[in-house]
């Protein structure tokens, strides 16, 4: 089985590019995530025409996560146990965001998981994001314990580049987001709880990046971050026989600003 990961960034903006990486693939089971669209807008129809099965939670032009199948698709669930919410007006509803969906693809629970970014260190987002990680990694944690032979996959776009080497230049990003002490140490969590991160053994750095920004030129001059991962139970990562990122995604017109990472399943 090919189980993919990829921050779409619009799906309605990308569907045709995505699609068409779908048909010549071979992927199995796609998590998507930042669709950026509601359920209704989901280009849904477009999927099936190719095979898949899809399922997706949206609520608005933001986030928005998705998993495709065409090897079945059961018991969905939106977001997880505990799962925080978010409000900029502290004084509002912290509504749970559309970050998070799962469902059984071939005996594999897959979720796609669209890690909040943070923002700024100072920023309320960032406690935020310290906290969905945590209460991500509990609910992770209670699955492995009531069934330690479960096949779970956590992937998405984590917005964590765990290593200094997972970003172009360390001394830009000093003191931002995503190389923080705190969130290199709760993405370190999960494997604490279990999860091994699968992708890096086939894909070793430095300078391998699944995320270019669009602006300055950042992709041919090879500026780019480490942030798309696929952190597996230890059921699932023995299956493992090999992993790739998708570069060529990331070029030409209409890309994403992400590519997509793959892995190979026994």
């Amino acid at each position: 089985m090919r189980l993919a990961t990829w921050n779409v960034n619009s799906i309605r903006a990308r569907k045709d590019r995505v699609l068409a990486w779908l048909d010549r693939s071979d992927v199995d089971v796609l998590a998507m995530q930042e669709t950026k669209c509601k359920d209704d807008q989901f280009p849904e129809v477009d999927f099936r025409e190719l095979g898949y099965e899809v399922t997706h939670h949206g609520l608005s032009q933001w986030n928005g996560v998705a998993v495709a199948s065409r090897v079945g698709l059961e018991d969905v669930r939106l977001g997880f146990d505990g799962m925080p919410g978010f409000h900029k007006d502290p004084e509002q509803s912290q509504d749970p965001e559309a970050r998070a969906i799962s469902a059984v693809c071939d005996g594999v629970r897959v979720y796609s998981l669209y890690v909040p970014n943070g923002r700024e260190l100072s920023d309320p987002h960032y406690t935020y994001k310290l906290e969905w990680l945590a209460r991500l990694r509990d609910h992770a944690s209670a699955e492995l314990v009531a069934d330690p032979d479960a096949q779970v996959a956590l992937v998405g776009d984590w917005n964590v580049a765990p290593l200094d080497e997972d970003v172009w230049d360390m001394e830009v990003f000093e003191g931002k987001t995503h190389v923080s002490g705190p969130e290199r140490l709760a993405f370190a969590a999960f494997d604490g709880a279990g999860f091994r991160e699968v992708t890096r053994e086939y894909t070793p750095g430095p300078g391998v990046y699944t995320y270019w920004d669009y602006t300055g030129l950042s992709f041919p001059k090879r500026k780019g971050m480490r942030i798309d991962f696929q952190l597996h139970s230890p059921a699932l990562a023995a299956r493992v026989t090999g992993a790739f990122i998708d570069r060529e995604e990331r070029k030409g017109k209409g890309a994403s600003d992400h590519a997509p990472v793959v892995v190979e399943l026994d």
